[in-house]
């Protein structure tokens, strides 16, 4: 059974549906009727399993269809690729008019939907995500962007997409790394928002590494619910919605520092987030059992724990060059408790007993 959401932002207010075989429905695209001309944009790995689908289910609409395909992976999410969207749009006489789709995971849907934000001043675009980090998580909000060298997503845009097209069984090709990945932003949705949440997701690990079809539907559906609340309580991230970046102040700093794609971005949030737990006991905020409890979640998961070793220096720089951070001062995203998550600026004497409690430094 398909189930459907409102992200709730007045005018820019959009449905996110979730279910099997959404890719073979066009009801589910009726934003393309008013389209002049549709754009796929995809990636190697995506194409030869999707695209063609998506085109087929498109066709009905009778607009001109062009898929762009672009190399996969973190480490293209930067300026030289998101010109070959510019490039294909300008030279097939796209116009304002013209529909998007982004077809594949996180970087594929930050890429298009910083293309429709950026060409001809704003697009519209639609959401298919295809694997579980971008179903859970970074195809909903409106955040777009690419990365730059010295900074992780600092180049970008709110732009909201028209729809959230999120078929679940496009997740059966993902590769187990690609799974547990996506587990981390699901395990993050527990902490910091709902701790009977965090208490299913370690009932049902198991069945969620396994890709169980069930498992799978209420961890997206529950996810895409507390990210949807918080975006339309918050949608340019001036106070609230900052609490979904937990694990992320260090994750950055991690994928980074190691070179973008040489870890998935799951990979470093679920290890930020071991860190965040580390540094939110320092704080006296949740007891050292909450912390090793969160820790033995993210293991469960396939996800690793200990951080690489850049050192104290290393790591506090990298962290220095992150969204959060005002007037040179970092803020970090810990937890109040179990299942609730605030913003506060740390003492760099905390952050590096952290660091070196973990194993960073």
């Amino acid at each position: 059974m398909m189930k459907t959401l409102e992200v709730d932002l007045g005018s820019r207010s959009y449905p996110i549906y979730i279910g099997a075989n959404l890719i073979d429905q066009p009801a589910l695209f009726s934003a393309c009727e008013k389209a002049t001309s549709i754009y796929i944009v995809t990636n190697t790995t995506v194409a030869p399993l999707y695209a063609e689908r998506l085109s087929k289910t498109l066709s009905s609409f009778g607009k001109p269809i062009r898929t762009i395909v672009l190399p996969d992976g973190e480490s293209y999410k930067d300026w030289k690729n998101l010109q070959l969207i510019f490039d294909d749009l300008l030279k097939f006489g796209a116009d304002r008019q013209t529909m998007l789709i982004a077809l594949g995971g996180g970087v594929i849907g930050d890429m298009t939907g910083f293309a429709a934000a950026s060409f001809m001043r704003g697009v519209r675009f639609i959401q298919v995500p295809t694997t579980l980090l971008s179903q859970v998580d970074s195809s909903v909000g409106g955040k777009t962007g690419i990365n730059h060298p010295l900074g992780k997503n600092m180049i970008g845009a709110f732009h909201q997409p028209v729809a959230v097209i999120a078929d679940l069984n496009t997740l059966k090709t993902l590769p187990a790394r690609e799974l547990s990945a996506g587990l981390a932003e699901v395990v993050k949705h527990g902490a910091i928002a709902d701790a009977a949440f965090l208490d299913w997701i370690e009932a049902n690990s198991a069945a969620l590494l396994a890709c169980d079809t069930d498992a799978m539907a209420h961890a997206v559906l529950r996810s895409c619910e507390i990210k949807s609340a918080v975006v339309s309580a918050d949608e340019r991230e001036g106070g609230i919605r900052a609490t979904l970046n937990f694990g992320h102040t260090f994750g950055h700093a991690i994928e980074a520092g190691m070179g973008y794609g040489e870890w998935l971005h799951g990979e470093a949030v679920g290890c930020g987030m071991v860190m965040g737990a580390d540094l939110s006991c320092r704080l006296k905020h949740i007891s050292k059992a909450d912390a090793e409890r969160l820790t033995k979640i993210i293991q469960s998961m396939n996800l690793p724990i200990v951080p690489p070793k850049f050192g104290a220096a290393r790591y506090m720089e990298l962290m220095q060059v992150d969204k959060k951070t005002e007037g040179g001062q970092i803020r970090y995203v810990v937890l109040e408790k179990i299942g609730k998550a605030q913003i506060k600026s740390v003492p760099d004497a905390q952050v590096i007993e952290t660091l070196k409690a973990t194993g960073a430094a």
